[in-house]
């Protein structure tokens, strides 16, 4: 039997040699605008090993993303949590799709404390959908946020949450944990939902940003978009003016890319100049931030997007606590005073 072709590559780095060589089998011929740094450097040994000795899974890894090497090596990462396995099957994800494990009621300590040890000013985090949940995991979402205030009260932080499949309450648990930034990504245009996104809802997610910001208009919501799959530019505007229309603060648009060979295929890539013009555009709508760009992701730089860096400013909504520790707060699983 014919080795796979990263099995060579598994030493000293096997993680990021095998994702570099399924990312060029899925990309042989992406244009010069896509070249991607390479996992390595001590930052990214030193994140890959706090994520490991903490037992937590991290976006970066599970979706391969392209900018992995730049974020690890500047010490920022998006946690995911509620495990590594997803109930529904997108066409363009490489999380693993099949039957999660049990919900980790000690993972919310967990990210939080890793969280403190980075030093993060601001926190990304996501999930896998869990839609076998009564709540879709909105309860974890809700306590990882309460733990990360009471470690590190100066963090902003930021959650990427999925729809909840439409549940009013469960969305009302993140945004009573007050997070500064709800982002819920749009993904792609209404007329190819069912061929990218079969288990969600154009409306449906449109509905999860409307809510958010009636919950808490104190909060700034957030979503993403990517090209390359099939959708028109007047296809892409119509979306900006949807979720300009429902208040929403902050839009990333990115270039599609191919994570594996059994994903959906590119069916263009969009030249950095279409970027330009439809951030143009967008900033015209009203949205208070706009990345637009070939590798831009939805956490992607987030920390400059919240304001860290030249987005829309705010201070953390809880600075004024006083730094706690772990021991403090008690095991792992317990919940945190808000």
């Amino acid at each position: 039997m014919r080795s796979a072709p990263w099995e060579s590559f598994e030493r000293p780095n096997g993680r990021a040699m095998r994702y570099a060589v399924l990312m060029t089998l899925a990309h042989p011929q992406r244009p010069p605008w896509l070249k991607v740094r390479f996992p390595a450097g001590g930052n990214y040994q030193r994140l890959q090993d706090l994520m490991r000795d903490q037992s937590l899974h991290t976006v970066c890894e599970e979706a391969r993303c392209p900018n992995i090497g730049d974020c690890w090596s500047r010490g920022t990462a998006t946690f995911m949590i509620l495990g590594d396995t997803c109930t529904r099957s997108c066409g363009f994800c490489a999380v693993a799709t099949g039957r999660p494990g049990t919900v980790d009621t000690g993972e919310p300590a967990r990210v939080a404390l890793a969280i403190q040890r980075m030093g993060l000013r601001h926190a990304v985090i996501t999930s896998v959908n869990r839609d076998e949940l009564e709540d879709g995991g909105a309860g974890i979402f809700a306590e990882t946020i309460r733990w990360t205030r009471r470690l590190s009260p100066e963090t902003t932080v930021e959650v990427l949450i999925p729809d909840f499949k439409g549940d009013e309450a469960a969305l009302r648990l993140v945004m009573d944990a007050c997070p500064e930034i709800l982002n819920h990504n749009t993904e792609t245009v209404p007329r190819l939902y069912a061929h990218v996104r079969p288990q969600a809802g154009y409306e449906r997610s449109l509905e999860v940003l409307r809510r958010a910001k009636a919950m808490d208009a104190g909060a700034l919501t957030k979503s993403s978009l990517m090209v390359g799959l099939g959708e028109t530019r007047d296809e892409l505007l119509a979306v900006f003016r949807d979720l300009a229309a429902n208040e929403v603060d902050i839009l990333t648009v990115g270039q599609y890319l191919k994570p594996t060979p059994q994903h959906l295929d590119v069916v263009r890539y969009w030249h950095p100049d279409e970027f330009a013009e439809l951030k143009e555009r967008a900033l015209e709508m009203g949205f208070k931030h706009v990345e637009s760009g070939p590798l831009v992701r939805s956490s992607y730089h987030a920390e400059e997007q919240a304001g860290h860096g030249g987005g829309p400013r705010f201070r953390p909504r809880f600075a004024n606590l006083e730094p706690v520790s772990v021991v403090a707060l008690g095991a792992p699983g317990s919940e945190p005073d808000a």
